[in-house]
């Protein structure tokens, strides 16, 4: 008799095993796709896109590529193998200047205290512009920062 309970417990126990070992697993809820990134589609407030190099002028009240303007300044004492450039926009009257200063939140916009078409001088805060002919320097608290090299 033991016998037979036995090889009841174990037809039993083989049974279940095989049973359990063929119900499919529950299947997964499928991951939600990714949301798509839209090539561009990082405009910021004034629509300006800056994956494609776009940055808002206050100035020209519009958006530019600022290696694209025309006046380029180079960083004066760089540390380390980076070189870096602030760019130059100015008025149409020539009366502001705005610098756009790498690793600055936004443009700064200087007015011009002084000047001739031939040497000015531009000012907001700690930073100055001085236009000696066609070459400028920005300093900064009276340091100069960048400069135009010809």
């Amino acid at each position: 008799m033991n016998t037979k309970k036995l090889f009841l417990s174990l037809t039993f126990a083989m049974f279940c095993t095989f049973t359990f070992a063929q119900t499919p697993a529950k299947p997964e809820k499928p991951a939600k796709p990714a949301k798509p990134v839209m090539v561009g589609g990082d405009r910021d407030k004034h629509g300006c896109i800056g994956s494609a190099g776009y940055t808002y002028s206050v100035i020209k009240k519009d958006c530019v590529r600022l290696f694209e303007q025309k006046t380029q300044l180079k960083e004066v004492n760089a540390k380390g193998s980076a070189t870096f450039n602030a760019t130059v926009i100015f008025s149409a009257d020539n009366k502001q200047a705005e610098i756009f200063v790498p690793r600055a939140k936004s443009s700064t916009i200087l007015t011009r205290t002084r000047g001739t078409k031939r040497s000015s001088v531009w000012k907001k805060g700690k930073y100055a512009l001085y236009q000696k002919g066609d070459h400028y320097i920005l300093k900064e608290s009276n340091k100069p920062i960048y400069a135009q090299i010809s």
